[in-house]
Parts: structure tokens; C-alpha cells; sequence
């Protein structure tokens, strides 16, 4: 691995974090059956009702994380919209682009190019179900991230992740759920690259409060608020890493998605740019810049 020749993914995120002071991550997530009257139900109306957000929005964002498949939907042409609002954001607020990817290593790589170099994600979600051989393209670049899915935020999260996994006697880790081991080894990743964190619902509380005391160096993004009817207050408390490189930052790593908690906020509205910027605000002052524990 090289060293980044610019500030990493964690210096960028922190000082917007700083700058806006708080942990809220804009998801952009465009339902074309969501969308406010005004909009039309295609790849037009998503595109104009995604400016309009954004330009809401962002003043109050740490981040903002475009979920690739609500785009691709749309082929060529939802990508191209796509591009075309990635230039939208300013270059000091981080990109996340939710896009779940991770493959045997030739197609990751080729992954890494069209997310990182073509899409211009500063980060990215990942799947570790592979291993590291599909982790290691999306990790090896010093200046981007991967958040790496762990515990999710949907119902039937707990399906697989909460299997039982046997004991490993080398690195002394015990009998425990899939989730927690896979903590473990984006743990060693990160030790590796720098450049690893997880994806923990916040539907979740317990699980995440187990994570972090397993992995306390890692970032977490954090979906399942607003909608989804997670917690909040448990997600404060235990979302900020408490160790390594994240920790004593400004918010200590932490970005909590919300999207159709603000994107909602426009269907019906006389003003759709107004009801979007009052609800960002609104979840901004929920979720307010914390220092990492001592």
C-alpha cells in the first residue's frame, strides 16, 4: 500500500464534521414513486428533485451518500445523472456512494475504478462475504474508504449475520455471531490499510454497542434512523469511535444516514426546497458533533 498523498478520507469527513457540526449524512435514495407532485415519475423528475435536495440540504450535511442502484435503475442515463449531480457537491463534503460491492479480485478492482475514478466516491460500501481477496482492491487506496456491511438495519438482518460462528483458536476469539466476527477481521484490514470502517444499523442498539467494544477504532455508518425508527440515543453513544485514527476527531467518525426522514419532508409541501431544508436542519441538531470517549 501506498501513503495517500493528500488528507484520507477521516481528515476530509472531520473537517466537515467540524465544519457543520454534526454527524448527519444526506442518503440520497430518489424513489420516482416518491416524489412530490410537481416532479414527474422518471429519470427528468429524480434528477430535478435530487438537485433541489442538495441544494436544500447540504448545508447541514457532513456527508452525502447517493445509493447507486436508485441511478442505475435507469441505465446509461440514470449513471450519467448521476455523474452530473456528483459535480453538484462541493469537493469539501465526502461522497459515500452506497453501492455494496465487493467481488473476486480482478472485478474489484475494476469496481474500485468505476466507484472511486469515474463515479468520484470518497467512499464506498462493501460486502465482506468474499474475504479479503474482494475487500483488498476497494481498501488499497490510501485516500478512499470502505464501509464494510455488519450488522444492517433491515428486518431480516439477523438471518445470517447472527449465525453462530465456531471459536478460532490461533487468534484466540471466541464462539460468537457472524456480525462480531466479521468486526474482527475488518479490524485487521483496517490495521493493514487505514482505510476500513463498518456499516451498523442503528435498528440494532445492542448489537452496535457490542461492535464498538470490539472494534473500537472503527468508523461507523450508521442507516436506520428516521424511517427505519432507530435509535438515536444509542447510536450517539456508541457510534463514535472510542480508538485509533477516528477517535478524538471531530464526531469521532461517526456519519448517521438519514433519507426518507428529510426527502419525505417535501411530498405535499407548498415549497418542497423549504420543507427539505427545515427538515436537514431538524436532524442536524439531532445529531450533534460528539467528542470521542476518554
Amino acid at each position: 500500500m501506498t501513503a495517500a498523498i493528500g488528507p484520507t478520507y477521516l481528515e476530509r469527513l472531520a473537517v466537515r464534521t467540524a465544519t457543520v457540526r454534526t454527524a448527519l449524512c444526506l442518503g440520497v435514495d430518489p424513489d420516482p414513486e416518491a416524489l412530490p407532485a410537481r416532479f414527474s415519475a422518471d429519470l427528468r423528475g429524480v434528477e430535478a428533485f435530487t438537485e433541489v435536495l442538495l441544494d436544500a440540504a447540504l448545508p447541514y450535511a457532513a456527508a452525502v451518500k447517493p445509493n447507486l442502484a436508485f441511478f442505475e435503475a435507469f441505465g446509461a442515463d440514470g449513471l450519467a445523472a448521476l455523474e452530473r449531480l456528483r459535480l453538484r457537491i462541493p469537493s469539501g463534503v465526502p461522497v459515500v456512494i452506497d453501492a455494496k460491492r465487493g467481488d473476486i479480485g480482478s472485478t474489484a478492482a475494476r469496481q474500485a475504478v468505476a466507484l472511486y475514478d469515474r463515479l468520484g466516491a470518497d467512499a464506498i460500501t462493501v460486502s465482506p462475504y468474499l474475504g479479503s481477496e474482494a475487500i483488498t482492491p476497494l481498501l488499497d487506496r490510501p485516500e478512499r474508504f470502505a464501509y464494510v456491511l455488519c450488522r444492517t438495519s433491515n428486518p431480516g438482518a439477523g438471518e445470517l449475520q447472527d449465525l453462530q460462528v465456531a471459536g478460532d483458536l490461533d487468534a484466540e476469539w471466541p464462539s460468537e455471531p457472524l456480525y462480531v466476527r466479521i468486526a474482527r477481521r475488518v479490524s485487521l484490514w483496517n490495521e493493514r490499510f487505514g482505510t476500513a470502517g463498518l456499516v451498523v444499523g442503528a435498528t440494532a442498539p445492542d448489537e452496535m454497542a457490542l461492535l464498538r467494544s470490539v472494534a473500537p477504532e472503527l468508523a461507523f455508518l450508521v442507516p436506520g434512523i428516521g424511517a427505519q425508527g432507530g435509535d438515536v440515543d444509542a447510536t450517539m453513544a456508541n457510534g463514535p469511535a472510542a480508538g485509533g485514527d477516528a477517535a478524538g476527531r471531530p464526531g469521532g467518525g461517526l456519519l448517521v444516514n438519514i433519507s426518507r426522514g428529510i426527502a419525505g419532508a417535501a411530498k405535499g409541501a407548498p415549497d418542497p426546497a423549504a420543507a427539505l431544508a427545515a427538515a436537514a436542519a431538524e436532524w442536524s441538531a439531532r445529531l450533534p458533533v460528539l467528542q470521542s470517549r476518554p
